[in-house]
């Protein structure tokens, strides 16, 4: 399970100082699918970022199964059991995709389980086992690998963060349908999806919506959603959270 109490963070601007996150507190249990979402500028990416150990916070605490990570750096949280996926995966030069997978593993993973890791994401193994991790990928082919090898470390909680930016429609669908596969087969494991797209939202066990820095509202979709999405007009998502 993941508990943050009272979370705050702030940058500083030439005005002086800007918070991001303030006095924010939340839990995710183990077993559960939560999407985080929120207008543009209400931390979300942040908050990702501060569960992470990419950002530290000003002032308040975070657990993750009853232990106090507040002060855990980025390798000893992904030790702990948590993964993070980028808005936009990062390219390894010269790194194959096997061997990207078997460091994920953390073991010398075979080449049959190294594509089967592939074939859940939707990838034809045989295409992209020996191809390397670089330019030559699709921003849809790298977030596919980049789920294959959260699915090889077999964490405890697996971060994403906005994985639908820069992809076409059509990987567009096989994300969606991998995210439906990863909440049917959850079990003491949990995901955080920060999205606003209404396909992911529509699968969650659970919605966050931040604004200002805080929770504004948590609830499941048939809850959350029609609030978001209105009732009559085809409004966006990103347009009714303005």
């Amino acid at each position: 399970m993941l508990e943050i109490r009272d979370l705050s963070f702030a940058v500083e601007e030439e005005a002086g100082k800007k918070e991001i996150i303030r006095d924010l507190s939340l839990t995710v249990e183990s077993g559960k699918f939560v999407v985080i979402t929120g207008p543009n500028g209400s931390g979300k990416s942040t908050l990702a970022r501060l569960i992470m150990g990419i950002e530290k916070p000003l002032s308040g605490r975070i657990l993750f199964d009853g232990r106090d990570i507040t002060d855990l750096d980025i390798t000893e949280r992904a030790k702990a059991g948590i993964s993070f996926a980028f808005q936009q995966p990062v390219r390894f030069k010269g790194i194959l995709v096997k061997d990207l997978l078997r460091l994920a593993a953390g073991k010398n993973l075979s080449v049959s389980a190294a594509c089967a890791y592939l074939s859940e994401v939707g990838l034809c193994a045989r295409d992209y086992i020996d191809r390397e991790v670089n330019a030559s990928l699709s921003g849809g082919e790298l977030k596919r690998i980049e789920i294959a090898t959260l699915l090889a470390r077999h964490t405890r909680l697996s971060l994403f963060d906005e994985p639908e930016a820069g992809i076409d429609l059509w990987s567009f669908q096989n994300l969606i349908r991998i995210f439906e596969k990863m909440r049917s087969e959850i079990r003491d494991s949990s995901i955080v999806i920060i999205s606003h797209q209404e396909r992911i939202l529509q699968i969650a066990d659970e919605i966050l919506v931040l604004a200002e820095g805080r929770v504004a509202k948590r609830g499941s979709p048939a809850e959350i959603l029609p609030a978001l999405i209105g009732q009559t007009a085809p409004v966006s998502i990103c347009q009714k959270l303005q």
